[in-house]
């Protein structure tokens, strides 16, 4: 049985990135880019206005104030979008737009608060140095710079970068697909009223919004009953149509669970079963081919923290994230945790947070038990308990995943 970081290393060694594809770049946010994006260009392409206004010579203007303003003689408005007809000369003025472009001999823009209209003239009522209110070209990007290096996270402002460098299209890691397979015939449908012995499924649910939250693309497969044909015939068609299964309940060692010969069968390579940890003890990793199969324990706390803790750094890995981890903080643990007769393995605690004075603390959210599902939905985050801490006293510190945060924080 391996402990957690022997449980992760084994994941994360098999993860690698997919092969990047080229695709349009509005659908293309959140993912990592495969290839440097080169400026096709300056930006902005011309030197060009930053405010409504006058452009100017300041050497005309630097005497003007709004007691002795400077009368200058408007020549012709230039929109966004146009270009002056005739240069800007000493005593003359430009009515120009923001992001139109500064005429010839120009050199300055005069904001319009600082300005006064008089029939065919501007009074300037403000002294401005050389290039005030002026963008010049190239001021952004450089024709041929790399703007966005390989490895990048597309991000809005990326996107925005992207575009604005002549990119419709870029080259990215794709998003992982990820089948959910949920495995029981206790489960019933979440508007369904169970009958005897049966439960809602929540797994599938929370599972689909994790993966989407990973930003990946879950693909959830109808739920599957306890026989092994049953259980085979899904894997097969899991394995044919995404990168990474997800399977929930059926790795333990009852007599219904059929997981692990099935793949056995199907020529899959087992490469660790059961961890030292609490709660997921019984989770498993194989691979088949390019495929990746985690067999993910059925009990819903077990179900999210496994899929949090290994899921989410191996999707990141094949997606060509290259922060993998949540930020971890230093928490004060406001009473006291004893691991009772699981000492010997890592537990996994769902907290709640608050800062006070300066120092974050932790408190549980209740029952620890791994079918507390409200745990998790009232977790700002999950507090690490190594194997060799039996008990944790009120008033200790303790390391805490803020699994609020994404691994950039």
């Amino acid at each position: 049985m391996l402990n957690i970081e022997e449980a992760l290393k084994a994941i994360l060694d098999h993860a690698t990135p997919l092969t990047p594809v080229s695709m349009p770049l509005d659908e293309a946010a959140g993912l990592v880019l495969a290839e440097n994006v080169i400026a096709h260009g300056n930006v902005p392409p011309f030197a060009n206005s930053a405010m409504d206004g006058f452009a100017v010579l300041a050497t005309d203007i630097q005497q003007a104030s709004e007691a002795m303003p400077v009368r200058l003689r408007i020549l012709e408005d230039v929109p966004a979008g146009s270009i002056a007809t005739q240069p800007v000369r000493p005593g003359t003025a430009i009515r120009i737009m923001t992001g139109a472009p500064l005429p010839g001999g120009a050199d300055t823009v005069v904001h319009v608060e600082v300005t006064r209209a008089e029939g065919n003239d501007v009074l300037i009522l403000l002294a401005l140095k050389n290039g005030v209110n002026v963008r010049s070209a190239g001021e952004d990007m450089k024709d041929g710079a790399i703007v966005l290096a390989a490895g990048t996270v597309l991000r809005p402002g990326e996107v925005g970068v992207s575009a604005a460098a002549g990119h419709a299209t870029v080259t990215v890691h794709p998003r992982v697909h990820v089948a959910i397979l949920t495995t029981g015939s206790e489960l019933v449908n979440a508007d369904q009223v169970p009958g005897p012995g049966q439960i809602r499924d929540a797994n599938a649910h929370s599972l689909r919004a994790q993966v989407a939250a990973m930003g990946a693309e879950p693909v959830v497969f109808a739920r599957v009953p306890d026989t092994r044909a049953a259980v085979r015939t899904a894997l097969e068609r899991a394995l044919a149509q995404t990168d990474v299964v997800l399977t929930n309940g059926g790795v333990s060692v009852g007599d219904y669970d059929f997981l692990k010969d099935v793949l056995q069968e199907m020529g899959a390579e087992l490469v660790f079963w059961r961890v030292k940890q609490k709660p997921g003890k019984p989770m498993a990793f194989w691979t088949l081919g390019s495929r990746h199969i985690v067999g993910l324990p059925g009990n819903p706390v077990s179900c999210m923290v496994c899929a949090e803790e290994y899921v989410r750094p191996m999707v990141r890995r094949m997606m060509g994230h290259a922060l993998l981890y949540r930020p971890v903080r230093t928490a004060v643990l406001d009473e006291r945790y004893a691991k009772g007769a699981d000492a010997r393995r890592t537990h996994f605690v769902r907290v709640r947070l608050q800062e006070r004075d300066g120092v974050l603390h932790a408190t549980l959210t209740g029952p620890q038990g791994s079918g507390i599902l409200t745990s998790m939905a009232l977790a700002m985050g999950i507090a690490v308990i190594p194997e060799e801490t039996p008990v944790v006293e009120a008033g200790q510190t303790i390391d805490v995943q803020l699994t609020d945060l994404p691994e950039d924080h």
